[in-house]
């Protein structure tokens, strides 16, 4: 069993990534976060830094994948199937070249291809967390990453609004597996152990549906 989560910067992944290994007693693939060398470079200089950043994310989110592909269960926290997403996004706000996309498009479709090779070739599921802006911005700050915050960087605004608009139809256009939606404003499994129960129950109830499809 192979699950994914997906949703926007501050949705929660992480935590329900965590919970998720805890109750299904499975190991966790987290993001590339802590000791990424470029990380807090983009954030300065995004222009300077959005191909290099993007391309260290491929890379780990690539060994990351094939590692869990080699084993029976585990979780990724992100994956590599909506890391375009991020590129493209810096493309539109000008910070990556059309050339740059392109080269990275070729890329990541080479790796896809490598995944296609391997024994399992898919997830079991997609978990999408689904928050609002609101939200979204309440937990980045929250979680108090000073490279993340509006109150340092105001122009961060405007791409957390591009990042969170992109999210639903990449969603809806997702196909590489079977996938669920969380809303995660009103299941604030977060902060509320009844909500994370609320949620861990109608995952259990979707992994157990797709066992007998």
């Amino acid at each position: 069993m192979l699950i994914v989560l997906a949703g926007t910067i501050g949705a929660g992944k992480s935590s329900l990534a965590k919970a998720l290994g805890e109750h299904l007693g499975t190991d966790v693939f987290y993001e590339a976060v802590d000791n990424n060398p470029v990380l807090d470079l983009y954030y300065e200089n995004p222009k300077q830094y959005a191909f290099l950043l993007q391309i260290y994310f491929l890379n780990k989110r690539f060994e990351s994948i094939k590692a869990a592909y080699k084993d029976n269960n585990n979780i990724l926290d992100r994956s590599i199937f909506e890391d375009e997403l991020f590129l493209t996004i810096n493309y539109k706000q000008g910070n990556v070249t059309k050339t740059e996309l392109d080269i990275y498009k070729e890329l990541l479709s080479n790796m896809m291809e490598e995944l296609e090779g391997m024994p399992k070739k898919r997830p079991d599921l997609l978990i999408y967390i689904d928050v609002t802006f609101e939200k979204m911005l309440e937990r980045i700050q929250k979680r108090g990453r000073s490279y993340e915050q509006i109150s340092d960087n105001p122009g961060l605004y405007d791409y957390y609004q591009l990042v969170h608009g992109e999210y639903p139809d990449w969603y809806e256009n997702y196909h590489f597996s079977p996938k669920m939606r969380i809303a995660g404003d009103e299941l604030d499994f977060v902060n509320s152990e009844d909500d994370l129960q609320r949620v861990l129950h109608l995952i259990d109830e979707q992994l157990s549906h797709l066992e007998t499809e």
